[in-house]
């Protein structure tokens, strides 16, 4: 079983969000049961810098009636002898971001990732990878599927889109249509209310799509941002699988980030680690008081507006809070505003840090992710391996792996609210709060249980094995 995989980002070489880390772990774990998988993405800059880069040759890319020169380069998964193909096209990827500056996208975007998503099949075609399965990922490469649909693309490839958030779909004025090189005929796939949209297509065009949680399968029917006629008629192809941790990179007992390292039977460490970030982050040096994260873009979905409307509240309940992000600056203003009002019990780290994030996850008591929506979400996944009990709005994957905690049957393993209200909020992460402090022995079992639990890739890897069995009507891996 031959399968490529495309995406925008790739950890550790392009990361902006939690697509990074997926695409980084699940080709590594169907590696691991015997896929021969490869990786395609851009040639970001500072690529080089983050493995040893083998220049493989030349390529052309049509690109709105122009074949645009490009050069394909070969690197290694991390640890892994999974080929990551990196695709070069300075004039679009050597830029100081993945996306665009201050959150929003370059201008020229529908061109940067047709180039991505054409290429890939070029780079197939070319260099004779001969997929049986090419696995897009998002609206930067959901015109593959219109390419394989019309002809365009890898002979024999079957294809699965995986869309990972639907709210963003690579909508563009409809007059810059002719830069996808997607004929007349198959025009209409990528139209939606008189503009471009590329999720559309891929939608409309894949053989198989999936989304990333169970849960998230079954409300984007129901509430699809603008595209549910488009997923119901493909109800019968839709699946939800639950993404996985890569437990190589999230895990408190060898994390290299962490200023100790702890396990669910040798909990000093988490200890140390939250008297470390204290004292760093200019918090009270205060070992009994809960101490509340989050981890995340800035941005509407992830429920901060619930936040900004409870926080003296949550505050109020004797809580230090601690944010790592970036994102709408409205936000980043008011959590700096934040810091300023509450010196020594709020801290907000308004950037992105990798070795903060694992820092934070292993300190906090509690994790905090109120989303309005979440298709899946993986921090609330390392929250319970580091032993942060998380506190989540009943959401998407956030459902599919959040359990209310009851004290009294010693089961859950965190708290979940409803109601998209402040004080819905604030009435979970009370009762976590009063837990922590009134059943500490409670508290604690509570935190083992949820680092023994099993989020690794593999029962993930596993259902896409199947999938790609399914597709192709081969029988081995």
């Amino acid at each position: 079983m031959k399968v490529v995989f495309v995406s925008a980002e790739v950890a550790p070489f392009a990361k902006v969000g939690g697509l990074a880390d997926v695409a980084a772990a699940l080709p590594r774990a169907l590696h691991q049961l015997g896929v021969e998988v490869a990786v395609v993405m851009p040639k970001y800059r500072g690529v080089g810098d983050k493995t040893e880069l083998l220049e493989l040759g030349q390529l052309e890319v049509p690109v709105g009636g122009e074949r645009k020169a490009g050069e394909v380069f070969q690197g290694t998964l991390p640890g892994t002898e999974v080929p990551v193909y990196f695709l070069a096209h300075d004039p679009y990827f050597d830029r100081p971001h993945i996306y665009g500056e201050a959150g929003g996208d370059y201008p020229d975007s529908l061109a940067r990732f047709t180039f991505l998503s054409r290429g890939a099949v070029e780079l197939c075609r070319q260099f004779s990878l001969e997929p049986d399965v090419i696995h897009a990922n998002d609206w930067h490469t959901a015109l593959i599927p219109v390419y394989q649909r019309l002809g365009l693309g890898v002979p024999g490839a079957k294809t699965i889109l995986t869309v990972h958030n639907l709210a963003y779909q690579g909508v563009f004025p409809w007059e810059q249509a002719p830069l996808t090189g997607v004929p007349e005929e198959g025009l209409g796939l990528i139209k939606k209310a008189g503009k471009l949209n590329l999720l559309r297509g891929g939608i409309l065009s894949c053989d198989l799509l999936t989304t990333v949680s169970p849960t998230y399968a079954r409300e984007i029917l129901e509430q699809g941002e603008g595209l549910e006629e488009e997923l119901g008629s493909r109800r019968e192809a839709l699946v939800g699988v639950l993404n996985g941790v890569d437990y190589e990179v999230w895990n408190p007992e060898t994390d290299p980030y962490l200023w100790a390292n702890y396990s669910p039977q040798a909990l000093e460490g988490k200890w140390e680690n939250k008297l470390r970030l204290q004292e760093e982050l200019g918090l009270e040096q205060a070992p009994g008081v809960p101490l509340v994260g989050m981890i995340s873009r800035l941005a509407e979905q992830k429920g901060f507006d619930l936040v900004m409307g409870a926080i003296d509240r949550l505050l109020a309940l004797g809580i230090q809070f601690v944010l790592l992000g970036t994102g709408d600056p409205r936000y980043e203003e008011f959590f700096r505003g934040a810091s300023a009002r509450y010196p020594g019990r709020v801290a907000a780290l308004i950037t992105f840090s990798e070795e903060w994030a694992h820092r934070i996850e292993a300190a906090c008591d509690i994790f905090l992710m109120p989303s309005r929506f979440e298709p899946c979400g993986l921090n609330q996944m390392y929250s319970l391996r580091y032993g942060a009990v998380p506190v989540v709005r009943a959401t998407g994957g956030l459902v599919d792996t959040v359990r209310e905690c009851d004290p009294e049957r010693g089961t859950g393993n965190g708290f979940l609210f409803r109601n998209y209200t402040p004080e819905a909020l604030l009435g979970a992460v009370r009762r976590a709060v009063q837990l922590y402090r009134e059943q500490p022995k409670v508290w604690r079992e509570l935190m083992v249980r949820g680092m023994r639990e099993d989020h690794s890739w593999g029962a993930a890897a596993r259902q896409y094995v199947g999938l790609y069995r399914e597709l192709t009507g081969q029988s081995g891996a």
